[in-house]
């Protein structure tokens, strides 16, 4: 078995994203941080439910460690490099929130049509 194919990574995966989703909107809201916190919390809190998901559903759901997997890389680059713009005055690296975004579309989009296909 492989680490894809093993599940509780991404429910840890998806409890730290998901504190740190609620950690990011306090900071938003008591520490000034609106416009790059705010959209960081929100990428945290909607990936990390779907993470807890992919970990229960991952045998039923064909390639679900490898959406878990692009979930949590799209989610920690595009919620790291805001974080990383708000508190250190520049992003990761270039391009590194849009790419984490392009990781996200496309894991959802890979659920999409993995989930629509047999388990065998």
């Amino acid at each position: 078995m492989t680490i894809l194919e093993e599940s509780r990574w991404a429910s840890v995966a998806a409890g730290l994203i998901g504190a740190s989703g609620v950690a990011l909107a306090a900071a938003a809201s008591h520490a000034g941080g609106e416009q790059l916190l705010r959209p960081a919390s929100t990428i945290c809190l909607a990936h990390a439910p779907a993470l807890v998901a992919l970990s229960l559903a991952g045998d039923r759901i064909r390639l679900a460690g490898l959406v878990a997997l692009g979930m949590t890389l799209g989610t920690l680059l595009f919620a790291g490099d805001l974080v990383a713009r708000h508190f250190l005055g520049s992003g990761l690296f270039p391009m590194a929130a849009p790419s984490g975004g392009l990781t996200l579309i496309a894991s959802w989009l890979v659920l999409a049509v993995a989930a629509a296909l047999r388990r065998r």
